[in-house]
């Protein structure tokens, strides 16, 4: 193999004091990782090995000063910061999410100046991480006003793939928010994603109903009658296989996702709540509609367990072999376009 030719992935190490250190060193644990990529992490020596030496892994590690002098056959780590940093493994702290914030900007600037080619980020805590430099409901927030595009948080476990008109948003803003121009844009994310990103050709897209029932003809809300099904109509006017409303319990409670090659959930927990249910530990969290590929796992901080080696890597191992699939298939499909237009 070509090592200079392998995909290069940018880590982010979420809080320090949380599983994300744990989940991505136990990924590497396994050399034959590095058959399919060159992992680069962004954060500090002397914290990763304090972790290490918790938990009793061996990990060999190559510290950079810079991400120029990765090399292939190892894992990398640039260290994003020298200075002694308190750990308080399990705790929630200003400094876990200081420090998430540093090795996530490292790693996003990386990311933007293509000395990697797509980033994994482990799990940030939404409080601590709160700063003037932070200012953002999540990961997915803070990545669109990063990078180029308009982008959609889709949940991915196998073929079933869920994402969110509404993100990071309290319940009693999503009716207001959600508007013919919004689920429009959302679901031509979510077609275009399905083509490009998972080799679907003509995108099948189901799209769940506000309200209990899709309203009930309006005994128990008016917006799926008078804001969601004519928006359906009018992208089906397109040519888009799109349907809907489905009230969202049946849908999921019938199996009826299983037609669907994407679903469209009105909200946060409508969508997420079912996908984890379904598939949590090993689905994947997608950033859909950005010029660049980021993935993570589908879980938190997980400081309950944090520093006793009972963290489960598997939904960052999937995160990391997404990634790479991902990536590959874009670049597969900016061939077929490239190509098409030549003809």
């Amino acid at each position: 193999m070509d090592k200079s030719n392998k995909i290069i992935v940018g880590i982010s190490v979420g809080d320090i004091n949380g599983i994300g250190i744990e989940i991505i060193l136990k990924t590497f644990e396994d050399k034959r990782m590095l058959d399919f990529c060159t992992p680069v992490l962004f954060a500090s020596n002397k914290v990763i090995s304090i972790h290490k030496k918790i938990l009793k892994l061996n990990n060999s590690i190559q510290v950079l000063q810079n991400v120029d002098k990765i090399t292939h056959e190892k894992i990398n780590l640039v260290n994003v910061w020298k200075e002694d940093v308190k750990l308080e493994i399990g705790k929630l702290t200003e400094n876990g999410g200081k420090y998430a914030f540093f090795s996530l900007k490292a790693a996003v600037e990386a990311l933007k100046s293509n000395k990697v080619d797509i980033l994994i980020t482990a799990p940030i805590n939404k409080e601590n991480i709160q700063s003037t430099d932070f200012s953002f409901a999540g990961h997915t927030e803070y990545l669109e006003n990063e990078l180029q595009g308009k982008s959609l948080m889709i949940l991915v476990a196998e073929k079933l793939r869920i994402g969110l008109i509404t993100g990071h948003i309290p319940v009693s803003k999503v009716s207001e928010t959600i508007t013919p121009e919004l689920i429009k844009s959302k679901v031509e994310i979510m077609y275009n994603s399905l083509k490009q990103d998972f080799n679907i050709n003509k995108p099948k897209i189901a799209v769940l109903g506000l309200n209990p029932h899709c309203g009930d003809n309006g005994v128990i809300g008016s917006e799926d009658d008078k804001i969601i099904k004519p928006t359906i109509k009018e992208i089906q006017t397109t040519g888009k296989l799109v349907y809907g409303p489905y009230p969202a319990d049946g849908f999921f409670g019938s199996k009826t996702y299983e037609q669907f090659d994407g679903v469209l959930a009105m909200y946060h927990d409508q969508g997420l709540a079912p996908f984890k249910a379904l598939s949590f530990g090993n689905g994947v969290n997608f950033t859909a509609g950005l010029d660049k590929i980021r993935t993570s796992p589908d879980h938190g901080t997980g400081f309950d367990i944090a520093g006793k080696n009972k963290a489960n890597h598997l939904s960052f191992q999937e995160a990391l072999f997404s990634s790479l699939q991902l990536y590959k298939n874009r670049i597969e499909y900016q061939k077929l376009i490239k190509n098409a237009l030549k003809s």
